[in-house]
């Protein structure tokens, strides 16, 4: 495993909950050593090279912008050999960013956990409810086998993601989850600013069967005011948020203006209303 960061660990654990011998991770940071010794207990923390080497299965659970340089490296320093799986987590690159290591005849395969993670033992029963985006060669079948294979035995669903979508793919989920993540956090710390407590608790139940509608219903789900055309309460959340969270106008007038076309789209919201919400979201 390399490395013993949040996803590493996890995805080491549930490889050896499923009978894999974890021979080796990485990981330097105070943080990666405790997960480490939590999750992987009796595994040695050795260098990257020297895990790559050693290893039948590796998986290469590093962040994004660092992924290309070290499967170069390792490729340099002919850590990997024929017959080697070589596995990389990054929901951004398909198997492409892995032709270094391609070229030492290892079987490359992309595999990214559609999940957040915490690198505590809960994600690894959490993976027994997530899908795994995977990605081979378009025309090894054998490839894709094996990894859904790797997938299905660390307890999670497989799901095709061909090479040329690899990059949509990731932007899509990142949008709706990352960010997904920034809008609660804005709800709730506007509410504390309001003097509305206990925030979270306020608006988990909303929140929650927003989530599950929209999941069973699509755009038929829409609601609140921009989704009726109340213009005027409209007006007044932007009157508010000017004065008292500003940094948030951007962000409601861009969803807003998203919510008014789907609305619209959907048949929620004539054309008038839809036309007054848009004019009434550029006044502020």
């Amino acid at each position: 495993m390399v490395s013993a960061g949040r996803v590493g660990s996890v995805l080491g654990a549930a490889l050896a909950a499923a009978g894999h011998q974890i021979i080796a991770t990485s990981g330097v940071s105070r943080a990666s050593v405790k997960r480490a010794e939590a999750l992987l207990p009796d595994v040695p923390l050795r260098p990257p090279d020297e895990v790559a080497r050693q290893a039948d299965l590796v998986v290469l659970a590093v962040p994004d912008d660092v992924l290309p340089g070290l499967v170069t490296g390792l490729a340099s320093a002919d850590c990997f050999r024929p017959g080697q799986i070589v596995v990389h987590t990054s929901g951004a690159y398909g198997v492409g960013v892995l032709e270094p290591a391609a070229r030492h005849r290892v079987l490359p395969l992309a595999l990214h956990p559609v999940m957040t993670f915490t690198g505590r033992a809960e994600d690894v029963q959490r993976l027994a409810s997530c899908s795994v985006g995977v990605t081979a060669e378009e025309a090894d079948e054998a490839a894709w086998s094996v990894g859904e294979a790797l997938v299905v035995e660390m307890g999670a669903e497989p799901v095709r993601v061909a090479e040329r979508v690899r990059p949509l793919y990731h932007a899509a989920i990142a949008h709706g989850a990352n960010h997904l993540a920034t809008l609660v956090a804005d709800a709730v710390q506007t509410l504390r600013q309001a003097g509305v407590e206990p925030a979270e608790r306020l608006v988990a139940p909303l929140l929650s069967a927003a989530l599950d509608n929209v999941l069973r219903h699509g755009d038929r789900a829409l609601t609140g005011p921009v989704a009726r055309g109340d213009v005027g309460t409209v007006r007044k959340h932007l009157g508010e948020l000017s004065r008292h969270a500003p940094e948030l106008i951007d962000s409601y007038r861009t969803l807003a203006e998203r919510t008014a076309h789907r609305a619209a789209g959907a048949g929620l919201l004539d054309e008038h209303a839809a036309a007054d919400v848009l004019a009434a979201l550029k006044e502020h």
